[in-house]
C-alpha cells in the first residue's frame, strides 16, 4: 500500500493520513513493510518501527489545526477521570481482594434514562487509578485534578470547567452503540462508562454519550480516551471516527487517543504511561511520536513477551495533529 511512495517517505519520522472505507477499523502503524516470514512477532518490520503514525479527519483539518495557537492556552495541566464504579458492592469485594490474576480485564452509550441494571455487571477497574496518578504525576497535575471511584460520575463532568485543563483523561469501559443497546436497553450513541448513579436521570444515567460529549466545553492539547472500542464508527467502512470520538472534537479538543478494539488493561496502563513519561522527557515530540515510543516499549517488554502480539500494543491511535513549540 505504501510501498508506491516509499523513497518518498523513508526519510519521514511521522505520517499524518487520512483514511476511509475499512482502513478506519485498522491502526496503520500494524501494517507490515517487510516479509515477516520465519520471524517471531517481536521483531516483524512494522511500519511503527520506521514512522509514527496519525489519524487526520481530512487534510482541510491539518490546515485549521494548524491556525490554532500551538498548545492549548488552558492553564492547568490535566484533568481525569479513572476507576469508576459499577456495581457498589463488587467495588467493596475489590478493595478487600484484588481480581485473579489470571483474569484480565478489557475495557470494553439519549433519548430517554438507561437502564443501568445490566452495567453493574461490568469489571471493575482498579488498576485505571494508577494509570491515571502516575500519568497525572509526569505532568505536574494537581492531585486534586485526579477524580476517581465514586467521585468519576457523568454529574462531575459536566459541572466541570474542562476548558481549563490542557487534557482531558478518561480510563474506563468504552460501549460502541451496538454494545449500549445490549447492556442499557438502548438504542443509543456510544458512550464511555461512569460511576453509576443508585438513582438514573436524564442528567446522570452513568453513560457520557457522543451527543453529551459535543455539548461539553474544550480547550484541551490532548483527550485520551483510555478505553475499548472508541476508534471506529459502528460498523466497519462507516465514516471514520464517527460517534464518540468525533464529538469530542466538536467539543474543542485538538488531538484525541482512542482504540479500535477491546483493550487489554494491564498493556493499556503501560502504554498510556509510557506515552505521557515520553512526553515529560521530550515535550517536542508530538503525540504520535510519544506513542510510538511507548508501543516499542511494549513490544520489547522482556516481562510480558506476550506482548509482543499486536492486540497488545496496536489498538490505540492519536487523532489530529495540533503544532507543538519550537517544531
Amino acid at each position: 500500500m505504501l510501498g508506491p511512495v516509499e523513497d518518498v517517505i523513508a526519510a519521514k519520522a511521522r505520517l499524518s493520513l487520512v483514511v476511509n472505507g475499512a482502513l478506519t477499523n485498522l491502526p496503520l502503524q500494524l501494517l507490515v513493510t517487510r516479509d515477516p516470514a520465519g520471524k517471531a512477532l517481536k521483531d516483524v518490520d512494522w511500519l511503527l518501527r520506521t514512522h509514527a503514525v496519525m489519524v487526520l479527519l481530512s487534510v482541510a483539518s491539518l490546515k485549521v489545526l494548524r491556525r490554532k495557537s500551538a498548545v492549548a492556552d488552558a492553564k492547568n495541566p490535566l484533568i481525569g477521570f479513572a476507576n469508576p464504579v459499577f456495581d457498589r458492592d463488587a467495588q467493596q469485594l475489590a478493595q478487600n481482594k484484588r481480581l485473579v490474576a489470571a483474569e484480565t480485564a478489557a475495557r470494553g452509550i439519549r433519548g430517554s434514562v438507561a437502564d443501568i441494571t445490566k452495567l453493574k455487571a461490568l469489571l471493575p477497574l482498579p488498576e485505571t487509578a494508577d494509570e491515571l496518578r502516575q500519568v497525572a504525576a509526569s505532568v505536574r497535575a494537581d492531585p486534586a485534578d485526579v477524580i476517581l471511584g465514586p467521585d468519576a460520575t457523568e454529574t462531575r463532568i459536566k459541572q466541570e470547567k474542562l476548558d481549563q485543563y490542557r487534557i482531558v483523561y478518561f480510563a474506563t469501559h468504552g460501549l460502541p452503540a451496538g454494545k449500549v443497546a445490549d447492556y442499557a436497553k438502548l438504542n443509543a450513541e456510544p458512550a464511555l462508562v461512569l460511576t453509576l448513579p443508585e438513582k438514573p436521570t436524564e442528567f446522570d444515567d452513568g453513560l457520557l454519550t457522543a451527543s453529551e460529549v459535543a455539548q461539553l466545553k474544550l480547550n484541551a492539547d490532548w483527550v485520551v480516551l483510555s478505553a475499548c472500542n472508541t476508534a471506529s464508527g459502528d460498523k466497519p467502512g462507516a465514516e471514520a471516527l464517527s460517534g464518540l470520538a468525533r464529538a469530542f472534537f466538536y467539543a474543542g479538543a485538538r488531538s484525541i487517543i482512542v482504540s479500535n478494539w477491546e483493550v487489554d488493561s494491564e498493556s493499556a496502563v503501560a502504554l498510556m504511561v509510557g506515552t505521557f513519561s515520553a512526553l515529560a522527557a521530550d515535550p517536542k515530540l508530538s503525540h504520535g511520536e510519544a506513542l510510538q515510543k511507548a508501543m516499542l516499549a511494549v513490544i520489547e517488554n522482556t516481562q510480558h513477551p506476550d506482548w509482543a502480539d499486536p492486540k497488545y500494543w496496536a489498538p490505540f491511535v492519536v487523532v489530529g495533529e495540533p503544532v507543538k513549540p519550537m517544531n
